[in-house]
């Protein structure tokens, strides 16, 4: 499958009924989430890419070509913006099987065009013996990657995902993300894709937009994003976590543990099923961070840090008994303390700290794997 290196460019203003957007992002590949609330504008923005949506004004670009221009009247019709489109409830021709569907969306596209084979996104997608189904009797899970399969062998440049777990229940949700991982490594085109669930943006995303109060608060790499204390309002400041990217450095097997080298250590977590070099995002929250101003002695937590405290979230007196401080261990990472351990501590930006991690408290639904750097 090739590699198209696209980049998506995005500087547009939305109106719908009394709902102003202002939106603007920059990517350079991989895969872009659209992530806040509901009521936010992310589906509005997908609309406007497919060409389903004309913004009031502005511009959108893939690789440089112009797809909506205001000023220079540009607005390419939808069928020949080449964008795949995989929706919440994903739309297959109930009259036709798997195969069918799937040959669909080829059929659109000249021969001499077609990027992708049956034979290659069935494999990639676990599909091949699906093939004579129909979609009523297809799970869940299966029907989103039927979905995908048919809008990926349209051929697009760029693919939009409007909430496409969103329906599913956990279980389907864990066995349908590492689908949405191979796509994202190894088909090559740009996905944007939109969600409110922040442990599918961390394990999925490249880059991250950040929607809010009608604009774009932030733009930018995942693990930069989720390390701003002051987007905790609209990032959830519960699920308040650091991202670091790891790779698999080695595995206990008498203890059913793993070790995970980062750029300044090594963290334990339970026993993982990947060989030594596997590339892997890893979140932890800000719940399960201890800090001290002293090594621990005799602990029985396996992850201990030294490092800096960063910054120092501001949170108005009797709004929470918690603050979340952000310390620099070599990578980023988030610690919620009372604020009477803030005082006793005597924290302050600058001031050496000892960070511990228990190894059951990694957050194993955001554990996914991450892209050769």
């Amino acid at each position: 499958m090739n590699d198209l290196n696209s980049t998506v460019d995005v500087d547009i203003e939305i109106e719908r009924g009394d709902f102003t957007l202002n939106a603007k992002f920059e990517s350079d590949g991989g895969l872009t989430a659209l992530f806040g609330r509901s009521g936010t504008g992310k589906t509005s923005i997908v609309e406007c890419l497919a060409g389903l949506l004309r913004p009031k004004s502005g511009r959108i670009s893939i690789s440089g070509d112009v797809l909506f221009d205001a000023a220079q009247g540009i607005n390419i019709a939808p069928e020949k913006r080449r964008v795949g489109y995989v929706f919440q409830d994903a739309r297959l021709f109930p009259h036709l099987n798997v195969r069918n569907n799937l040959e669909y969306g080829m059929k659109l596209v000249p021969v001499d065009d077609r990027r992708h084979s049956l034979s290659d996104v069935t494999e990639m997608l676990g599909i091949e013996g699906l093939l004579d189904r129909h979609p009523s009797n297809l799970s869940g899970g299966e029907t989103q990657r039927v979905a995908i399969g048919r809008a990926l062998l349209a051929s697009p440049r760029l693919l939009l995902m409007d909430e496409p777990l969103a329906a599913l229940d956990m279980d389907r949700k864990a066995g349908i993300m590492p689908f949405i991982e191979r796509l994202r490594d190894h088909v090559g085109i740009p996905i944007v894709y939109v969600s409110h669930a922040v442990e599918e943006v961390i394990r999925l995303a490249d880059t991250m937009v950040v929607l809010a109060n009608g604009k774009t608060l932030a733009n930018g790499d995942v693990e930069d994003i989720m390390s701003r204390l002051d987007l905790r309002p609209h990032t959830g400041r519960f699920e308040a976590g650091a991202v670091i990217h790891v790779w698999v450095s080695g595995h206990d097997e008498d203890n059913m543990l793993s070790e995970l080298g980062f750029g300044a250590g090594l963290i334990w977590v339970p026993k993982l099923e990947f060989p030594r070099g596997t590339p892997m995002r890893l979140r932890i929250r800000a719940r399960d961070v201890s800090l001290g101003t002293s090594k621990p002695q005799g602990s029985a937590t396996l992850n201990n840090f030294k490092g800096n405290v960063v910054e120092i979230e501001h949170v108005a007196p009797g709004v929470s008994p918690h603050v979340d401080v952000l310390v620099n261990i070599g990578a980023p990472i988030i610690a919620r303390i009372t604020r009477r351990a803030l005082a006793e501590l005597d924290l302050k930006p600058g001031k050496e700290v000892y960070v511990s991690v228990k190894t059951s408290a990694i957050d194993r639904q955001s554990l996914g794997l991450g892209r050769r750097r």
